[in-house]
């Protein structure tokens, strides 16, 4: 959406290819079908957070269609033209991005203001976005085409890290002075928001208008339904299309050709909280990192529809295996002596309450006590973040926040990351995440990450469990589901039954 510049620009490739293929949101049309039929879709996590895109719900709006930003995502991780049709690098610090022509769904037209605009509220959301964390940027219209970006620092991936979904631009009704943002009619996808019913469902109409042509489906009716074996149940006899995140105890009750098997970037880890607690002493965290069997956990509770953990990056980022290195200044472990711990996870992906379950057990055989808390994801991730667990099971798609292997650690593994559940905060870890946001040459900046991989193992307060396989229920005769490795689409243009 988006006027542009016609400039020779290019897109910045930072992120080697991945497992698998992809259709873009994008996609054409193609025979049209203005009449198509709603479909139907069953997702696993209902809105957290008012469906505000600064958080958790950001992939909700994705998924569905609704929302987008000014880059996405393609097949090979390398940043794509959405409402951006061009860009290029004006100097270290600034970027220019040429606007294709759109419009919003409120039926205004995506100008450079509104999207400056957008990108401003985004950059004071509390806590921020985190595709932002460490980063300060500022947009300002240029001329009627462009929109100029600059940050505080060089920022080499600044056009991945305009592809999350967190930073997706909604028409000026949108935001709000109290700092929401309201996506009902006003985002700019092929699928627009009608009707939100708080966490159990949701309707979308096709958007007419979407700059990428007309959707072959006429609307979505989404539920939100957090039992896995419910969300199966539903595609087995019918009720629902498409059900996302089929538990792996129920693939083998759906017929083969309903079943999609999608390696994606998403590790499954043990998040100890290096803060406060009995895992503030660096002997007991290594203690508890001796006592996991990942192994167990691949084989038994995923049934083989995951691998080991190796790292924080798994086998669909196929360059990091190459480049691992060895976890950097581990502790010696030391007793647990019946130490208590309360050990937490989520329900909205079946397998998680299996997997807290067998890691208590292994801990307590370790020697520690555990008391287990299981709650629906929206009701645990504010108390997570806030350090009230002492472990946390967690499942996180590495690249789901910009397509830069850089960006989870930031989030996730600094002292000023937004997503840091483990609370940590070491010096060394700082310093090897900082080296990788400075560094623009793609393989370099792999090595980089790969370093502060090792800094961030070191301290076990990660402990990577398992790298997921994610597998889609698709109803007989649904067509062009897009199954993303990076977990950020769902349903397109070409989605239909």
């Amino acid at each position: 959406m988006r006027p542009f510049r016609r400039r020779c620009l290019t897109a910045l490739a930072l992120v080697p290819l991945l497992t698998g293929c992809f259709a873009s949101g994008g996609q054409s049309s193609g025979d049209g079908a203005p009449d198509g039929s709603r479909l139907r879709v069953a997702l696993a996590f209902p809105p957290a957070e008012r469906l505000s895109p600064y958080g958790a719900d950001a992939t909700l709006l994705s998924r569905l269609g609704v929302a987008e930003g000014l880059t996405a995502l393609d097949a090979n991780g390398a940043a794509s033209p959405a409402l951006a049709e061009s860009w290029r690098r004006e100097n270290a610090r600034t970027w220019e991005f040429g606007l294709r022509e759109a419009t919003f769904q409120d039926g205004t037209d995506v100008t450079p203001s509104a999207v400056a605009a957008a990108l401003t509220h985004a950059t004071r959301a509390e806590p921020p976005p985190a595709a932002l964390s460490g980063v300060t940027l500022t947009a300002e219209a240029d001329g009627s085409r462009a929109v100029r970006i600059t940050t505080a620092e060089p920022d080499p991936v600044l056009p991945l890290r305009l592809s999350s979904p967190s930073l997706a631009v909604f028409s000026p009704r949108a935001y709000g002075a109290d700092g929401s943002v309201d996506p009902v009619g006003t985002a700019t996808g092929p699928f627009e928001l009608t009707e939100v019913n708080g966490s159990s469902s949701a309707a979308l109409d096709r958007f007419d208008d979407y700059w990428g042509g007309r959707a072959q489906a006429s609307g979505i009716d989404a539920r939100f339904i957090a039992d896995g074996t419910a969300r199966t149940n539903a595609l087995r006899t019918g009720q629902v299309d498409i059900a996302e995140a089929v538990p792996v105890s129920q693939a083998a009750t759906l017929d083969e050709d309903t079943r999609r098997e999608t390696a994606t970037t998403r590790t499954t880890s043990l998040l100890l909280n290096s803060a406060s607690g009995p895992f503030e002493d660096p002997r007991l965290r290594a203690a508890a990192r001796r006592a996991v069997d990942t192994s167990a956990l691949a084989q038994d509770v995923y049934e083989r529809h995951a691998d080991p953990g190796a790292g924080i990056y798994g086998p669909a980022v196929t360059w990091a295996e190459g480049k691992r290195l060895p976890p950097a200044g581990r502790a010696k472990p030391g007793s647990a002596r019946g130490a208590s711990v309360t050990l937490a996870t989520y329900d909205n992906r079946p397998e998680l309450p299996e997997v807290a379950q067998v890691l208590e057990q292994q801990l307590e055989k370790a020697g520690f006590t555990v008391r287990l808390q299981v709650r629906e994801y929206s009701r645990l991730e504010s108390d997570a973040l806030d350090g009230e667990f002492d472990a946390f099971v967690l499942a996180r798609n590495t690249l789901v926040d910009t397509g830069d292997p850089v960006a989870v650690l930031a989030s996730d593994h600094t002292c000023d990351g937004g997503f840091n559940i483990a609370q940590l905060c070491d010096k060394a870890v700082d310093r090897a995440v900082a080296r990788a946001e400075r560094t623009a040459d793609t393989a370099k900046r792999q090595d980089a990450a790969m370093a502060a991989e090792a800094e961030i193992l070191g301290t076990d307060a990660v402990v990577p469990l398992v790298h997921q396989r994610v597998i889609t229920g698709v109803g007989t005769g649904v067509k062009g589901v897009l199954l993303d490795p990076y977990e950020r689409t769902l349903v397109g243009t070409g989605t239909r039954r």
